[in-house]
């Protein structure tokens, strides 16, 4: 069974307790077969209670959470079966403050297993922005205004955001990384992460694109306040927009993490139906993500 759509009534039809979300996950780990992760035996036994698999050969037990992001769930799989479906199908998100008040939980508890969703939500850098490519840098935080060009406030954060253009001039897809300074060193990250070099790069006249240009393709032009590049600074607005509304404060290591959350929901626009089952299937395939891996990484 496949989750489809966006109607949150249906969804909590589907998954109105636990059992029910433990089956998804069940059937979405083992959808290929079991094999033991000891022995490598494929003959099992469901427990009922957990629909853990046990193995008839060795009798190693694996829960349908374990080695997931739903490893050590312990408030309950459908207030995290929820939480994942309002990041990803809903067009905002919501806070940590707001999911600890919304599902009974603590804020601590709501902010980490959110960061494991965005862990989730991370591109996998596999398929890079081919076509038509706005770039452009811009800042977040501090106090806003309205001047134009690049800011060296140490209390901004530095971004750069590429968006890729459909043939109608419609956003197709959208990255950001976070950036140290506005060097030639940092543009390029994005550039590697994201962007083939068979993409018709646009930029504007800033210096440090030019050593990028002997390898990728740029064009390079006069920002005109935005008017050269209008669906990129459209996008920048919505997400300085989105970023204040929902939440109160955001670390600086942690900023690209919400920005994945942004982009996750941007380049799936038109998999709606489907945003939910796909972010629950790489929240299986990825490797538990800790309270303490979060904290070290930053």
């Amino acid at each position: 069974m496949i989750f489809r759509g966006e109607n949150i009534l249906e969804f909590a039809d589907t998954f109105n307790n636990d059992k029910a979300c433990l089956a998804y996950l069940s059937d979405l780990k083992w959808s290929d077969g079991f094999k033991c992760t000891k022995c490598g035996h494929d003959k099992y036994t469901v427990r009922k209670k957990n629909l853990a698999r046990d193995c008839n050969r060795c009798h190693h037990i694996e829960s349908p959470t374990v080695d997931t992001l739903f490893h050590r769930v312990r408030f309950g799989l459908r207030k995290a079966f929820t939480i994942v479906f309002e990041m990803s199908a809903t067009s905002k998100g919501l806070s940590s403050l707001q999911a600890a008040k919304r599902y009974s939980i603590s804020p601590t508890t709501a902010w980490t297993f959110m960061h494991k969703v965005r862990k989730a939500m991370e591109s996998s850098q596999q398929q890079p922005m081919e076509g038509e490519v706005h770039v452009d840098e811009f800042v977040y935080g501090g106090k806003e205004n309205l001047k134009q060009g690049r800011s060296y406030d140490t209390k901004k954060k530095k971004l750069i955001v590429a968006v890729e253009l459909a043939e109608k001039g419609t956003v197709k897809r959208v990255y950001f990384n976070k950036l140290k300074d506005y060097s030639s060193k940092s543009l390029q990250v994005i550039f590697n992460k994201h962007i083939s070099e068979h993409a018709n790069v646009k930029t504007d006249k800033w210096v440090g694109y030019k050593p990028i240009s002997k390898r990728y393709n740029i064009t390079q032009e006069l920002s005109d306040n935005g008017k050269s590049m209008q669906q990129l600074h459209i996008i920048i607005h919505q997400v300085k927009s989105w970023l204040r509304s929902t939440y109160s404060w955001i670390h600086k290591d942690h900023i690209e993490s919400y920005l994945s959350e942004y982009s996750f929901r941007i380049n799936r626009s038109i998999y709606k139906e489907t945003i939910f089952h796909k972010l629950i299937e790489r929240m299986i395939k990825a490797k538990p993500y800790s309270y303490q891996d979060i904290i070290i990484s930053t």
